[in-house]
């Protein structure tokens, strides 16, 4: 059974007439005969009943129909999204993400794509940079934006990301008195201190102003920032992630003078035996980068 012998019992169906069928399909006579017969042959019985000036379809034949168009339906269908993935409208991208990194600048990208690209399904997990790891292993994922650098050499980067740290705390905390802050300030009243998971790179000098870990709470970013909305404490954490409440005056960008100013590195990474082929992907690559603007560090590039 094929496609051409579908489109022929179907259109016959629907003309009520072989001679008809062969004119609107562009067929011989004896063209139309053998496919028809093929496909009876391999139902197992007649599908129309001969003779009469209209055609009509046996018990068999009646029963058969509405699988047949059902089959030239899905056909169909196929193959449009077929071509609109070819053209990145339709498509699934997966990416495994540090909880972290999942607001900011990816959040902004996905909402831009989902506008520009209505059709792609987009799926993200989040967890360690190491569960990524297994997830592009395990094909969960096909994307990973992970810490950098990284060490696996199985893994490609495509693009990296350098974001800076800021330095916040509500509206009316004792440490938003006076512009510039210092460490000591810091130690005397950022109580609590919000360390979130993506500060670890300031390890050792929140360590030296925070020794006793009592003082401190160590949290994932979401949850940081609904504590400083609540007037909860002050942090350390990436300018995407807190940057609506700072423009809605939720907290407040403070300068440290004796702390050196300190980034957030990660990287989008894929297998290295994975090619992106995948044009939607690519496109979201694409709109990553941009979203990203001058985090940007190495840019990102279409992959065949």
């Amino acid at each position: 059974m094929d496609t051409e012998q579908l489109i022929t019992f179907e259109q016959v169906v629907r003309e009520g007439s072989f001679s008809r069928a062969a004119r609107t399909l562009n067929l011989s006579q004896p063209t139309m005969s053998t496919r028809i017969q093929a496909l009876e042959e391999e139902i197992g019985g007649p599908l129309f009943v001969r003779g009469g000036r209209k055609v009509t379809l046996t018990e068999r034949g009646e029963s058969f129909l509405p699988y047949a168009r059902r089959a030239l339906e899905v056909l169909h269908e196929g193959r449009e999204v077929a071509q609109l993935t070819q053209e990145g409208q339709r498509g699934r991208i997966t990416i495994g993400t540090i909880e972290s990194y999942s607001t900011g600048f990816l959040a902004a990208t996905i909402a831009n794509f989902h506008r520009s690209h209505p059709e792609v399904e987009i799926f993200v997990r989040t967890g360690h940079s190491n569960q990524i790891e297994h997830m592009l292993y395990d094909g969960v994922v096909k994307l990973g934006l992970i810490s950098w650098p990284f060490l696996n050499p199985d893994l490609t980067e495509i693009v990296r990301f350098r974001e800076p740290l800021v330095f916040v705390a509500p509206p009316g905390h004792p440490l938003t008195q006076q512009q510039t802050v210092t460490a000591e300030d810091i130690h005397l009243l950022a109580r609590p201190l919000l360390i979130v998971h993506h500060s670890f790179i300031l390890h050792d000098i929140l360590a030296r102003i925070y020794p006793h870990p009592e003082r401190t709470m160590e949290l994932p970013a979401q949850t940081a920032c609904e504590l400083l909305r609540q007037g909860v404490g002050a942090a350390f954490i990436a300018r995407t992630v807190i940057a609506r409440d700072l423009a809605a005056g939720h907290v407040v960008e403070l300068q440290v003078r004796d702390i050196p100013a300190s980034y957030l590195e990660c990287a989008l990474v894929r297998l290295a035996r994975n090619q992106l082929a995948h044009t939607a992907t690519n496109a979201f690559v694409t709109t990553l980068a941009d979203q990203a603007g001058t985090m940007c560090i190495h840019p990102a590039r279409n992959e065949k």
